[in-house]
């Protein structure tokens, strides 16, 4: 997968296209030789940014819309040689290298998924201590606020973009997904897969996950706050027990006119099973009418993973209802042998 790119996830996430200037060429890649020109907020993060090259199955679920073999970043956090990263590149994963910026390479372990935040964590196998990264505090970011995005592309060149935050707000995608609080980036990184977003300190405030819009584009942040108070918790059980899991369909949607239509359902996902046809409009879920993915998630995250949940659908004009039993996704993802 080249330069960091999910093009099937970024598809059904555009936003309005912004006025925004390019990255201009010294914000892209930079020799390990040539830092010394570097804002020091981008030397204090670079030695915990690690080059990850993921390889799934060919016939793995993930494959068909994120490739076999995917490329991003990995921020180490941890001197134990624990990283974090964006979770779509480790799906189904069968092996990880990880490259550090002065060319070793390592072996990686998955060590955790957490599939509602959208991150993962690896442990690089070798020797350290490793240069951990400074954690911040996202929710003290503010609109307008300067930020660099710090990653690294296939050569192993850092690429950082100085930048901005454009705006901080909700975000839905039509995978089931959802940010109450996501920092929009401008102007994006080519490299955003994974790579860290930090503060005029060098402190990591968000992992850089999409690119959004059309050209110039914006980058979508996961913020820290969502990693930082249950990293231990990740590292301890390769996910997150301390809540109840949700409960997944496997629905792909999308709003149009005011509702939530079905685009696709996952072939892993109990909707397909269930009957889910696509240009089904959904109307209800569990009895309470919903007019945007927002309501459709929060009606569906009310229940737990394993609980029936009934969706009404119009199709054809007709209203049906779909009954449909909910799983807990991340059983199925392999995350420790």
């Amino acid at each position: 997968m080249r330069r960091g790119a999910i093009p099937a996830l970024a598809l059904a996430l555009l936003l309005p296209a912004l006025s925004l200037a390019a990255p201009s060429s010294q914000d892209r890649g930079v020799h390990p030789r040539e830092l010394s020109g570097l804002p020091s907020y981008v030397k204090r993060v670079e030695p915990s940014i690690v080059g990850l090259r993921v390889r799934a199955p060919e016939k793995a679920p993930s494959s068909a819309r994120l490739g076999s073999r995917r490329f991003g970043s990995a921020v180490i956090f941890d001197a134990r040689g624990y990283a974090v990263t964006v979770s779509y590149l480790l799906l189904d994963a069968a092996s990880l290298e990880a490259r550090s910026r002065d060319g070793r390479r390592w072996e990686a372990r998955l060590i955790a998924l957490d599939l509602d935040a959208g991150l993962g964590v690896i442990k690089l196998e070798g020797a350290g201590p490793w240069a951990a990264a400074a954690l911040g505090k996202s929710t003290d970011v503010v609109t307008g606020a300067r930020t660099g995005t710090v990653g690294v592309d296939e050569d192993n060149d850092l690429v950082q973009v100085t930048g901005a935050v454009h705006a901080i707000q909700p975000f839905s995608a039509y995978w089931e997904y959802m940010l109450d609080r996501a920092l929009i980036v401008a102007p994006a990184s080519p490299q955003w897969g994974g790579s860290a977003v930090v503060n005029d300190r060098g402190e990591v405030v968000g992992i850089a996950s999409l690119r959004l819009g059309e050209a110039p584009h914006v980058n979508l942040a996961i913020p820290i706050e969502r990693f930082i108070p249950v990293k231990d918790e990740l590292i301890a059980a390769g996910r997150i027990v301390s809540r109840p899991p949700r409960p997944w369909l496997g629905l792909y949607t999308v709003e149009v006119g005011g509702g939530v239509v079905v685009s696709e359902t996952s072939p892993i996902g109990p909707a397909a099973a269930a009957g889910f046809l696509k240009g089904d409009r959904i109307l209800r879920v569990n009895g309470v009418a919903v007019g945007s993915q927002r309501e459709f998630y929060e009606q569906l995250w009310s229940k737990r993973a394993g609980d029936l949940i009934e969706v009404a659908v119009q199709r054809n004009a007709r209203v049906q209802i779909i009954a449909v039993p909910s799983v807990d996704r991340h059983s199925l993802f392999r995350v420790r042998d």
